[in-house]
């Protein structure tokens, strides 16, 4: 198989990805804009070749870098990122050069939260009441219908930009007049839940060969938009009803050799499982770390088997809870870093500054840690962020 990796050397976990596809016996190309003194010695090992492109927005670019690859190697086989933001320019190129995986005409249904609805509906998941902000009026209308509070969000994005939460018509107000140009808003239903995650790999013949799932009791609108710390959780077990629903939703959008990424909500009032959207990459902000800490194993590996060999091995059993908690430079926090690996440092199994680009809802500095009591994951979280009154 020969395979290009585009934007390879970011974010970093990138080099892991094209580490295990060059150990599962693939051919790796890498097409990014860092120099190539500047990569990661593992990238460059894993990398058959590299091509550096100034502007990687640069559709053209792109293409004369896959037009070098053929000419020099013969056919390419995969185009992959793993990265939302490429997603429609991987469409694109699967669909020039008539590579296997998503292509443009499907792109737009995973690209709009406006569209990803219908394929949840026909998976039988409950899905978020949701109305395509065209103009006030309307607004005010489906408002009417379902009452305030309501959630305002960009149809296309993720992380939580540009998101915000409206309860009454003065917030109303202050979003008509803050709201950016040229971009196309939803109006949703505001749902009082923690988001539950389910995170996977689906094969080649649409079967789910992996799935984890994840635990925010935050709201990632409310710390963006307060610019706070983040906590989460990575479970060592799927909520039975989150497997149900992200199986049946795998299915609907027909996905094949992919990693997966479907966001849920669980009701606080009655527990139910409400769809929220889904990605098709890992899951983020060291999440993809976090299962190989809870269940033992590489998912990288699993991920570059199934692409490769259309198998992943194990099956691998999870035994940990594993914790995600960062911190903010702006924010005076009680205990030191030497303080927290004094109290925890048993526990913590991974600890490093998180990439400016990513800050702002992922926090400046993070850490992880594991225990198979929840209770005391939870109570780590406390310690590391516990904060000066």
């Amino acid at each position: 198989m020969k395979l290009v990796y585009f934007s390879p050397h970011f974010p970093t976990n990138g080099t892991d990805f094209c580490d295990r596809l060059h150990q599962a016996g693939a051919t790796v190309f890498g097409i990014g804009d860092a120099p190539y003194d500047h990569l990661a010695p593992r990238l460059k090992a894993a990398l058959s070749e590299y091509y550096r492109i100034p502007d990687m927005e640069d559709g053209d670019q792109v293409l004369r870098a896959m037009g070098h690859f053929i000419h020099r190697w013969g056919r390419i086989d995969r185009f992959e990122s793993l990265n939302e933001h490429w997603l429609e320019q991987d469409a694109a190129i699967r669909t020039d050069f008539n590579i296997p995986g998503i292509r443009s005409e499907f792109v737009e249904n995973l690209k709009h939260k406006s569209k990803m609805s219908a394929f949840f509906k026909k998976a039988g998941v409950q899905t978020i009441r949701q109305h395509k902000y065209v103009d006030r009026a309307g607004v005010e209308a489906f408002i009417a219908d379902i009452g305030y509070p309501i959630v305002i969000k960009p149809d296309q994005g993720s992380g939580a930009s540009n998101t915000v939460k409206v309860c009454d018509d003065r917030d109303l107000d202050a979003f008509e007049t803050t709201k950016l140009s040229g971009v196309n808003y939803v109006a949703e239903e505001f749902i009082d839940g923690i988001v539950l995650t389910y995170d996977g790999l689906v094969d080649r013949d649409g079967q789910v060969v992996f799935a984890a799932s994840h635990r925010f009791e935050q709201s990632i609108m409310e710390v963006v938009n307060t610019n706070s710390h983040l906590n989460y959780y990575c479970l060592p077990s799927v909520d039975p009803e989150v497997e149900a629903a992200g199986r049946a939703a795998v299915k609907s959008f027909g996905i094949r050799e992919k990693f997966f990424h479907i966001e849920f909500f669980q009701t606080r009032a009655d527990n139910r499982i409400v769809a929220l959207e889904i990605n098709m990459r890992p899951p983020g902000a060291w999440m993809t770390d976090a299962i190989n800490y809870s269940y033992d194993m590489d998912i990288y590996r699993a991920w570059a088997q199934m692409v490769v060999n259309n198998k992943v091995g194990g099956p691998f059993t999870g035994r940990y809870y594993t914790g995600y908690a960062s911190r903010k430079n702006h924010i005076r926090y009680v205990n030191d870093h030497q303080a927290i690996l004094a109290a925890h440092g048993d526990r913590i199994v991974h600890f490093a500054p998180i990439e400016d680009v990513f800050s702002r809802a992922m926090g400046n500095f993070a850490y992880q840690f594991r225990s198979e009591d929840f209770d005391e994951v939870k109570a780590i979280v406390r310690f590391i962020q516990d904060v000066e009154r």
